[in-house]
């Protein structure tokens, strides 16, 4: 009989690393979490990291189990196996993550950015299970995204393509602090985004009753804002009506770009439901050519949020992959 295979999926994010132990059908047999942060030296996190997860590796069956680990990181190039210069995480320039892990764990390993890991586990476990195009947008602290068409994620010639979240969707507008770029949909379509334009219409229309006027304007985040929306707040609402209609904008431009079946929101910002829904949808299909409309999907991702992290980067060790480019 043959011995069932397993995937270990690895998010790394800013602040926390979390593991798991993945099977086929996208069941998680295990979960874990390390500090991204404690480690300044790369090796020293490595060995955390196997120490943590040898328990998992021995709970079903040993290294033997195991078919391979796929990581999804900021900044991860999956054609190198390199985390390349990531602002957010405590390993500064290149970081040769791919070839670290082969050497400590002996078995194959992936490694993408976090947004393609999550189009590639809706692709597998998801919403997206049968789709050969569409796009994932990941709505959170920033806006993410992967590309997928003719059934094969896009990487482009460096392994960086999909970056949508810092394309221009209002030229000369909010400065983003990150990248230093005026008017990306990062700016605006984030969590951080919708807060600074809560905070924007409070200034501009000061003498308006809010129930945003009830915090300071450094308490002032995008579940503030929601709460406030849900209560019938007019300056909320308006919040993300503003944000939606930006939305909107972008993803038009995406639609004429690939042409997808979908495109599939994911992350903190969907909780808001139809506040963000219904005015994105309005202005993307405004903004479209009528050979456009009317044919492109509008979804939220149906992975659970707690595990989607974990499903994408495990995802990566079934996909079947193209030959990579060094």
């Amino acid at each position: 009989m043959r011995q069932q295979e397993y995937a270990i999926g690895i998010d790394i994010g800013g602040t926390n690393t979390v593991f798991g132990i993945v099977d086929h059908r996208g069941e998680i047999s295990y979960r874990g979490a390390i500090s991204t942060r404690k480690h300044n030296n790369i090796s020293d996190y490595i060995d955390e990291l196997a120490i943590a997860l040898s328990p998992a590796i021995e709970q079903v069956g040993g290294i033997n189990s195991i078919r391979g680990i796929g990581i999804g990181a900021p900044n991860g190039n999956y054609y190198k196996g390199t985390i390349e210069y990531a602002p957010n995480l405590p390993w500064k320039g290149l970081v040769p993550l791919v070839q670290l892990m082969n050497d400590k764990f002996g078995v194959p390993c992936s490694l993408t950015n976090d947004a393609n890991a999550a189009a590639v586990g809706e692709m597998m476990y998801g919403v997206a299970r049968g789709m050969r195009d569409f796009i994932m947008i990941t709505l959170g602290t920033g806006v993410g995204s992967g590309i997928v068409a003719n059934g094969q994620l896009i990487y482009g010639h460096d392994g960086f393509a999909g970056e949508l979240g810092h394309t221009t969707t209002i030229p000369g507008g909010r400065l983003h602090k990150g990248t230093g770029l005026r008017g990306s949909l990062e700016a605006y379509a984030s969590a951080t985004g919708v807060a600074l334009t809560a905070i924007e219409f409070l200034d501009r229309d000061h003498k308006r009753d809010s129930l945003l006027r009830n915090y300071a304007k450094e308490e002032i985040d995008s579940r503030i804002v929601y709460d406030c929306a849900m209560q019938g707040d007019a300056i909320a609402q308006e919040v993300y009506q503003f944000t939606g209609e930006v939305l909107g904008l972008a993803l038009s431009n995406f639609v004429m770009f690939s042409s997808p079946e979908a495109i599939i929101l994911f992350g903190g910002m969907t909780k808001a439901g139809d506040l963000i829904l219904k005015p994105t949808r309005e202005h993307m299909e405004k903004n479209l050519l009528p050979i456009f409309q009317n044919k492109v999907k509008l979804l939220f991702s149906e992975l659970k949020e707690a595990d989607a992290a974990i499903l994408g980067a495990s995802a990566l060790v079934w996909e079947v992959k193209t030959d990579k480019v060094v």
